[in-house]
């Protein structure tokens, strides 16, 4: 009769566990600073290759569609284009933390919509460029949604910095031990997986990490700063080649390029490198930390860059800012429930759709997310079974950040342009303004980008991916008007978007005769574009 009794009891303990509700799955989102994916920069990260790829999904064809960090941030954080959070650039009057930011689309990111669904959320390290500063509101702004805020004020810095820790100010010197902002990061967000197990054991958590790496000013940890000594940037694709065909702002810079900034473009190289291998040191210690509080197996970590990078392409030193695909493309790689291990997965991804992510993962996981987000949910595609209809374009679009005043020590060069590095090669200017539409067709094997420049010459780039994957041919002139006329519609269309437009496709009857080319001395292309561009629109049918 005892036995029988303590069998009743372990059965009725068993049948009560299996009936307990499952908790929701937590989020850990790791986001760099101009981290390229095009010139090696996931090469350092061996950490993140063992503990996230292997163990989880890379997505090779992940975007920016503004390759600038604040207006970029403002898109993961809200899953909204540019045009929709209007955030331009990283300027106070270009809606960066802007009071006007925080009284709108700040009220609407995936952290609100994650603690309205029980999450309790947790920030560390930098949030948007303007952030803490007077003109936004100082550091005592916490934004809404953060259960626990920990912001840097400004840009990134390694050293020397401000942080609002929820609200009240601490100051860091130059010391590596209390000061060096990535450890800083990893300490504070371990310590917060921990304390979270311990005393909210029953409610999800979302924590975001936003590192200051591989951003300058390149600050390494004095352990790894003698790595990578005996590198030098790439050399291939579009190194020092000259923009003679491209927009007025690539054309001004210097061909072929001066040492000096050919030197410091490699210096910059080497400590980027150098920067990130702290990052993959945090990315180790959080998987570690998960892993000892027993939390890992049910939790999603998404890591991600806010914009891609350049070094000497098509002659410009360093920044960020262009329509090319150094700039664009950005390292996107998930672990967690449910998602396929070692797996690599092509279809093209935007910035716009972490938001719907996350929000769909805090509601359910049943495809829910706000109507106001303009991109979707990237569930379907982390069980590798799965093979959903997906978007083959999407837009890229930047409002160009300049100066009142001509570059300090740059002589012939006046005002408007900015961001002027060695040799006074200018990466920005106020008219240095565009949207593309950027079409990526997988399964008909079509790759382009077709964008239009707000300047004075109203300049049009067209680039075929397939034949020529690193832009170095505008063949605008050498395709039938026609058919730019067409894919100035669809850029139409895209710019005006707003939530469910954006999600849609190209109008199911779009279609116009086979492309011819205009020179008959380019006979090499006429194969080339026509199949292109006859694919693109003949196949209508595809959708998200």
């Amino acid at each position: 009769m005892l036995c029988l009794c303590f069998l009743f009891v372990i059965l009725h303990a068993v049948s009560s566990e299996e009936n307990l509700p499952s908790h929701a799955p937590n989020i850990v989102l790791i986001l760099t600073d101009d981290q390229d994916k095009i010139l090696g920069g996931m090469t350092p990260m061996v950490k993140v290759k063992e503990l996230l790829q292997n163990e989880g999904t890379t997505f090779t064809n992940m975007f920016t569609p503004t390759p600038l960090c604040c207006p970029s941030r403002s898109s993961i954080l809200t899953g909204r284009y540019s045009h929709n959070h209007n955030t331009v650039n990283n300027s106070i009057s270009g809606n960066c933390a802007s009071l006007s930011w925080q009284n709108s689309a700040e009220k609407e990111t995936f952290a609100v919509f994650a603690h309205n669904a029980k999450y309790k959320t947790y920030f560390a390290g930098k949030y948007l460029n303007q952030y803490g500063k007077k003109a936004a509101g100082g550091p005592s702004h916490v934004p809404p949604g953060w259960s626990d805020w920990f912001g840097l004020v400004g840009n990134s810095k390694y050293y020397n910095f401000t942080v609002s820790d929820n609200g009240a100010v601490v100051t860091h010197g130059d010391v590596y031990h209390s000061d060096y902002l990535t450890d800083l990061l990893t300490n504070r967000s371990v310590k917060n997986i921990h304390k979270h197990h311990e005393n909210h054991v029953d409610q999800p958590f979302l924590m975001m990490i936003s590192t200051p790496a591989p951003h300058s000013p390149w600050n390494a940890t004095p352990q790894y700063e003698g790595k990578f000594l005996n590198l030098s940037a790439p050399r291939d694709g579009s190194f020092n080649k000259d923009g003679k065909n491209k927009h007025w702002l690539l054309r001004q810079a210097k061909n072929p390029m001066a040492e000096d900034s050919i030197s410091y473009l490699d210096n910059a190289f080497r400590k980027r490198w150098q920067t990130l291998l702290s990052v993959d040191d945090l990315v180790a210690k959080v998987v570690t930390a998960l892993n000892d509080t027993g939390q890992l197996d049910n939790t999603y970590i998404i890591y991600t860059s806010d914009n891609g990078y350049h070094l000497g392409q098509f002659s410009l030193p360093i920044d960020k800012r262009q329509l090319y695909e150094f700039d664009l493309r950005i390292p996107f790689i998930v672990r967690g429930p449910g998602v396929s291990k070692n797996v690599t997965r092509v279809e093209p991804l935007v910035n716009i759709d972490i938001a719907p992510t996350i929000a769909d993962i805090a509601n359910g996981g049943e495809g829910k997310f706000p109507a106001s987000m303009d991109g979707v949910s990237l569930l379907p595609l982390f069980n590798s079974d799965k093979k959903p209809k997906w978007r083959t374009d999407f837009l890229v679009e930047y409002d160009g950040e300049g100066s009142n005043n001509p570059p300090p020590g740059c002589t012939g060069i006046g005002a408007g342009v900015s961001q002027c590095f060695p040799d006074c090669v200018c990466e920005d200017a106020f008219n240095n303004t565009y949207s593309c539409v950027r079409t990526l067709d997988t399964l008909n094997k079509v790759d382009l980008m077709y964008c239009e420049f707000t300047d004075s010459e109203t300049f049009v780039e067209l680039y075929n991916h397939t034949t020529d994957p690193h832009q170095l041919n505008n063949i605008r002139s050498t395709v039938d008007p026609q058919v730019l006329g067409k894919m100035n519609q669809r850029l139409i269309a895209l710019g005006d978007c707003s939530g469910t437009t954006c999600r849609s496709t190209l109008p199911p009857k779009l279609t116009f005769e086979p492309v011819q080319v205009l020179h008959r001395s380019l006979e090499f292309l006429k194969s080339t574009v026509h199949g292109i561009f006859s694919n693109l629109f003949s196949n209508q049918d595809n959708t998200l």
